[in-house]
C-alpha cells in the first residue's frame, strides 16, 4: 500500500524515517513538513476538523469533534468597506455551528496531535502553554479520556478550565513566564512514557491549524488574496501558508499564495521589529529590550512567545517572504476598539488575540493595503467565552504541582513518574 504521507525536511529535503521525529536526521535547523499521497483535497463525510482527514497525519478521526467555520457578516464587511471579507471562526458560536467548547483554535492543534501520538505508540504529550493551548489539550483530555501533561506560568492557571471535569491532566504551574514553562516542560518530556508535544515542529499541530485555510478555500471556492491573524509563535500563520501550498498543488483553488498579514500586540512585538528590517533572526536587545515588563502590558498574553519559530527554515520569516507578507503592531486601545466592533457587528465576544488581528485588518483597510475587490480571510482564533459560560458549567483544572524556574527538577520528575505509571 502507498503510505498516506511522508515527512520531509524543509531545508535539506531529506525524508525522515522516524515518523515521531521532531527534527531533521541530518541536523538541519529546519521544520519538517508532511507530504500527502493524495494531491487533491477530498472532504470526508465527518464534520469538524476531520472533514479534512485526507490532509491530516492520522489514519482515524477522533469523533465527535469541532473545527473551523467560515462565514460572512454583512454588517462587519460594510463597516470596513470590504464586501469580499470572510471570517474563519474557531470558538463557540452555536448560531454559526462553531462548537469548540474551549473557545480557541488551539483545539485544531490538539485533536490531530493527540490522535497521532496515540497511533504512534500511545505516548503522553507534554505541552508548554501560555493558556489557550493548555486549555485545549485539557479539554480534549477530558472529552476523550486521554492523559496529557500541561505546563503553564502560574498566572495562566486561571485560563485552564474544561466543560467536562478533567481527571487525566497533570498540570504544572511555574512561578515564571512562558519561557520558563517551556524549560520545565522540556525536562518533564524526558520522563519514560512521555514525549514533547513539539510546538511548531509538530506536523500534526500545523496541519490541524491549516484546516482554517482548507475550510475557507472549500467554502469560498478559492484561496483568499489576503490572510489576517495575530501571532505569538506564528505557528498558525505557517500552517496557513503550508495549506495554501497544498491547495495550489490541488489545482482547483487558484495559483497564488495569500498575502499573510500578521499582528503582534504592543509593546511586545519582536517579530514585527525584526521583519521591519527583513532580518531572519530576532535580536533580543533590539526587538524586545524590556521583555518582562512588555509582556505584562499586553491585552493578549498568548501573543508573548520570546522564542518563536521565526528564523528556522520553513518558519515564519520564510512564510512572510514567500507571500510578500506584512506585519502590524497593534496597541491595546486599537485592540479594544476592534473587540467592540466584532461584538456589535458579528454578535460574539472574540478572544483578545482575535481582536488584535481585527485591529490589523482595520489598519490595512484604512491605509488601502486591502481593498473592496480583494478576497480577504480574517482568522478569529477564539471567542464565545460568554456563551460557553451560559451553556456549560466550567470546571477548573487542578494543579498537580507548583515549581520555581530554578529549582532542581528531581521532585517534579518523581511525581510525574508516579502519575505516568498509573497509565501503564
Amino acid at each position: 500500500m502507498i503510505p498516506k504521507y511522508r515527512i520531509r525536511c524543509v531545508s535539506g529535503g531529506e525524508i525522515v524515517p522516524d515518523m515521531a521525529s521532531l527534527s531533521c536526521p541530518a541536523g538541519h535547523d529546519s521544520l519538517l513538513r508532511t507530504e500527502y499521497s493524495r494531491r487533491r483535497l477530498q472532504p470526508a463525510p465527518q464534520s469538524g476538523i476531520f472533514r479534512y482527514l485526507c490532509w491530516l497525519p492520522v489514519t482515524r478521526p477522533l469523533l465527535p469533534s469541532g473545527g473551523p467555520v467560515t462565514f460572512t457578516s454583512a454588517a462587519f464587511s460594510r463597516e470596513l468597506g470590504l464586501p469580499r471579507l470572510a471570517i474563519s471562526f474557531s470558538g463557540y458560536f452555536p448560531e454559526q455551528h462553531a462548537s469548540l467548547t474551549t473557545g480557541s483554535f488551539k483545539e485544531l492543534e490538539a485533536l490531530p496531535t493527540l490522535q497521532r501520538l496515540w497511533e504512534l505508540g500511545k505516548k503522553i504529550p507534554v505541552i508548554a502553554s501560555a493558556g489557550n493551548t493548555g486549555r485545549a489539550f485539557a479539554g480534549l483530555s477530558a472529552q476523550y479520556k486521554k492523559p496529557v501533561v500541561v505546563v503553564v506560568p502560574k498566572d495562566a492557571v486561571s485560563r485552564l478550565w474544561t466543560t467536562t471535569p478533567a481527571h487525566d491532566v497533570f498540570l504544572v504551574a511555574v512561578k515564571g513566564d512562558y519561557t520558563d514553562a517551556i524549560a520545565v516542560s522540556t525536562a518533564l518530556a524526558a520522563v519514560p512514557g512521555c514525549v514533547p508535544e513539539g510546538g511548531a515542529r509538530n506536523v500534526a499541530r500545523r496541519d490541524g491549524m491549516g484546516t482554517v485555510m482548507l475550510d475557507a478555500a472549500v467554502t469560498l471556492g478559492r484561496i483568499p488574496d489576503h490572510y489576517f491573524q495575530a501571532v505569538g509563535s506564528g505557528t498558525g500563520a505557517i500552517a496557513a501558508w503550508e495549506a495554501a501550498i497544498r491547495l495550489i498543488g490541488d489545482g482547483r483553488y487558484g495559483t497564488a499564495l495569500p498575502r499573510l498579514h500578521l499582528a503582534q500586540n504592543k509593546p511586545f512585538t519582536p517579530m514585527f521589529s525584526a521583519w521591519q528590517q527583513r532580518r531572519r533572526s530576532i535580536n533580543p536587545e533590539l526587538d524586545m529590550p524590556d521583555a518582562q515588563n512588555a509582556i505584562q502590558e499586553v491585552m493578549s498574553p498568548v501573543l508573548t512567545n520570546r522564542n518563536p519559530p521565526y528564523g528556522i527554515a520553513g518558519g515564519l520569516f520564510d512564510a512572510l517572504q514567500a507571500t510578500d507578507g506584512w506585519m502590524y503592531a497593534v496597541s491595546n486601545e486599537e485592540g479594544r476598539k476592534a473587540m467592540q466592533l466584532i461584538r456589535d457587528t458579528v454578535g460574539i465576544d472574540p478572544d483578545p488575540a482575535a481582536a488584535v488581528a481585527t485591529a490589523a485588518l482595520m489598519q490595512a483597510a484604512e491605509t488601502g493595503a486591502v481593498g473592496p475587490d480583494d478576497y480577504i480571510l480574517l482568522n478569529i482564533t477564539g471567542g464565545g467565552y460568554e456563551r460557553i459560560r451560559e451553556d456549560y458549567t466550567l470546571s477548573p483544572v487542578e494543579v498537580s504541582a507548583t515549581v520555581t524556574p530554578d529549582e532542581p527538577r528531581d521532585r517534579i520528575i518523581a511525581e510525574l513518574k508516579k502519575w505516568v505509571a498509573h497509565y501503564g
